[in-house]
């Protein structure tokens, strides 16, 4: 019997994107429904001018969520970097589709990468992870906050008395067709991208059997048990997702390598450490990574539910 369901997501260029993405798989797996597009304007969309760590935590997740429980939409269509590291009760992630390229790139003015950006050069980012690990490459930098989705970033780049350079997801700029902006690619087990980076999360309320089951098609595996171990990572050092820590997880042939960091936002100080193991113990592995760095000094770097997104 045909069904309408109702996918949410936010009205960026990028999120808008995603969710198509997502619909269209549903649609290829689960032709026999119809899926309707439904666009929740969040309070992170319409304030652009305070940073995200004082706009609030979670901030372009709960309304989409208070969409689901209401019963406004049947999915919601979330970058998975923007969840907090522990879900809510009433909700789940019922599928976590092939991960995008996690890592972060420069966008420069010039073409340069970041080693070869102008000594004090301005760098814009709304991240204190990326704050943080720029420093640590470059403190002569000086790097300042940035607002706004991936295209207004763009134009904030090439206006007048923009900055010489950004810093972006190579995801949300391959998704966006733009990737002949990208200057250089950052190695993210080095400049450890955000956790879940790249990855897309289909949320659905937790009682929604069929729904969960329908989405079930998305999952791919290993993007799963990647993100798992940095989500586990992250709630175990209780870092906000805009705090200067983070881990990302590689999996291949039936193992994990995850590395992780934390640091001051200066990039005065950070703790580095690396963790390999089964796929299938990725949370013990996680949470004894996250116990390596808290004990080597991460405890004082880390602002518990600091929030708020890349």
């Amino acid at each position: 019997m045909s069904k309408i369901i109702r996918v949410g997501t936010r009205g960026s260029d990028l999120a808008l994107a995603q969710a198509n993405l997502v619909i269209d798989s549903l649609r290829q797996a689960n032709p026999e429904h119809e899926f309707v597009r439904e666009i929740i304007k969040t309070s992170g969309d319409r304030d652009q001018s305070q940073p995200i760590a004082k706009v609030g935590y979670g901030v372009f997740v709960s309304e989409l969520e208070s969409a689901l429980t209401g019963g406004a939409i049947d999915i919601a269509v979330h970058s998975l970097k923007d969840m907090p590291a522990e879900l809510g009760p009433a909700f789940r992630i019922a599928a976590v589709p092939y991960r995008e390229d996690p890592r972060d790139v420069i966008v420069s003015r010039s073409g340069a990468g970041l080693m070869d950006l102008p000594e004090d050069a301005t760098v814009g980012t709304g991240s204190a992870r990326r704050k943080t690990l720029l420093l640590d490459k470059r403190p002569d930098l000086n790097v300042t906050p940035i607002r706004g989705n991936v295209p207004t970033r763009l134009e904030k780049l090439t206006a007048a008395g923009g900055p010489d350079a950004i810093v972006l997801a190579a995801a949300g700029l391959k998704r966006l067709g733009l990737e002949n902006r990208i200057s250089e690619y950052l190695k993210c087990w080095d400049f450890v991208a955000a956790v879940g980076q790249g990855a897309l999360a289909v949320e659905t309320r937790i009682d929604d059997e069929p729904t969960i089951a329908m989405s079930s098609s998305l999952e791919h595996r290993d993007t799963r048990v990647a993100v798992d171990a940095e989500r586990a990572f992250l709630a175990a050092v209780e870092g906000g997702c805009s705090a200067p820590v983070s881990a990302h997880g590689r999996v291949r042939d039936g193992r994990i390598s995850l590395d992780a960091f934390a640091g001051d936002p200066d990039g005065k100080r950070l703790v580095r450490g690396s963790r390999e193991g089964a796929a299938n113990a990725v949370i013990e592995l996680a949470r004894e990574l996250a116990d390596e760095l808290l004990t080597n000094g991460a405890a004082d770097l880390v602002s518990p539910a600091t929030g708020g997104s890349e």
